[in-house]
């Protein structure tokens, strides 16, 4: 069988990705005319889209080097089929953390407090609450945590993907094989370890528990961690699908497809769990400071995205990747990875504009817009890394490990 290891980006792919850039570059322009220069709720609309679009489509993208090392640390071969796929997203990290960057940089050194409500020193200095979180939540300390997470995702990623295309010259000895397997895991440990200080912990209450700064969850981070991972095996099974249909990736059938189709169904349910027990104990505990985050969106002006929420981002996986041939079917697949990535970019929009438009749902074309330009991005980024190297690694130790996979 003659396979197809280079991928030739087709000129319809070109004119997707570019013209949705290009929603996204006209979508900024009038937004900022509109919105920037606005009355003070206008300002925020604008700043909060972009933050609401930056991290989650940085977080969305960043879980595809999140599986990659994690199935790395697993001894999980099944994934080598595709695994240049995940690579390939992830190599999107240090584009989208560039923007991201350089948004939160705007927003923190531009004194933009109806953003970041810590940022008004005379509130911070008569609230007692927020005098105590100064620690932490202070431009500077913000500053560095974000170049440290953002720049060692960068980092560590970049050494993964070079580590896997170390073996694509030629197939490797026993010994060889062995050091290889053990440098993969060693990186793939680092990784995992910083991932779990950064996305598991910290940046989700830096970027956006501190939107509202008098609230807080221990449940927040894994909330976030469990919404950001769903969206990013909903990303590759879209990618993997696409490849498959243009007649890459021959070794990826419908084992594959399969367990990406259970990662969705699984962690669905694991975001699910989250979303109930951080929801149902703060709404039995009934303590005005824990209350006030959910007000808005449960009884508030979000009441609809609140629910909307629960029904893609649950109910919809729960019934329709209940049954076996379900995650097999492309149709199917794709159109709940469609759904669920929809979902959860809902579900950020109201962790985000919850708290910064609390009396109102400022969402219209704008927000989209500028979600189309990631989206563009994301396409973009990712056919041009998956062209630059070889679909397949062949001469992985574990590859016929995929090549054999039954689920």
């Amino acid at each position: 069988m003659s396979l197809k290891e280079h991928f030739e980006i087709p000129v319809r792919y070109k004119q997707w990705s570019f013209g949705l850039m290009a929603v996204g570059a006209v979508s900024l322009i009038i937004g900022f005319f509109l919105y920037a220069n606005g009355t003070e709720g206008q300002r925020a609309h604008f700043w909060s889209a972009l933050l609401q679009n930056s991290v989650y489509f940085l977080l969305t993208v960043n879980a595809a080097m999140f599986f990659f090392t994690a199935t790395t640390l697993a001894m999980g071969g099944w994934t080598l089929s595709f695994r240049r796929v995940t690579e390939a997203i992830s190599a999107c990290v240090p584009l989208i953390g560039g923007i991201t960057f350089v948004i939160m940089m705007i927003i923190v050194f531009g004194n933009k407090h109806y953003v970041y409500e810590w940022l008004n020193k005379d509130l911070v200095n008569k609230d007692e609450i927020l005098s105590g979180k100064r620690g932490f939540l202070n431009p500077t300390f913000f500053t560095i945590w974000t170049i440290l997470s953002i720049g060692l995702w960068t980092i560590l990623g970049m050494k993964m993907r070079s580590i896997s295309r170390e073996i694509d010259n030629g197939p490797l000895s026993v010994e060889e094989g062995k050091k290889y397997i053990y440098k993969n895991t060693v990186w793939s440990a680092l990784y995992i370890v910083w991932f779990a200080l950064t996305v598991a912990s910290t940046v989700p209450w830096l970027w956006l528990m501190s939107l509202n700064a008098h609230w807080f969850s221990t449940m927040y981070s894994w909330y976030t961690f469990g919404s950001s991972f769903v969206s990013g095996v909903a990303l590759m099974t879209l990618f993997v699908i696409y490849m498959k249909n243009q007649g890459y990736l021959e070794y990826t059938n419908a084992e594959h497809l399969h367990d990406l189709g259970k990662f969705q169904f699984a962690f669905s349910i694991f975001w699910t769990y989250l979303w109930f027990s951080q929801f149902m104990l703060i709404w039995y505990a009934n303590i005005s400071e824990e209350t006030v985050y959910f007000r808005p969106r449960f009884l508030g002006p979000y009441q609809g995205i609140f629910y909307l929420n629960l029904i893609i981002n649950f109910l919809a996986p729960l019934l329709i990747y209940m049954t076996r041939s379900a995650k097999r079917n492309y149709s199917t697949l794709v159109f709940m990875s469609v759904a669920l990535l929809f979902g959860h970019w809902l579900d950020f929009y109201q962790m985000v504009f919850g708290s910064t438009s609390p009396n109102e749902v400022p969402m219209n074309l704008f927000d989209f817009g500028i979600a189309a330009g990631f989206v563009g991005l994301i396409i973009w980024k990712t056919g041009d890394a998956m062209s630059r190297y070889p679909l397949l690694q062949k001469n992985h130790p574990f590859f016929k490990e995929s090549i054999i996979h039954h689920t």
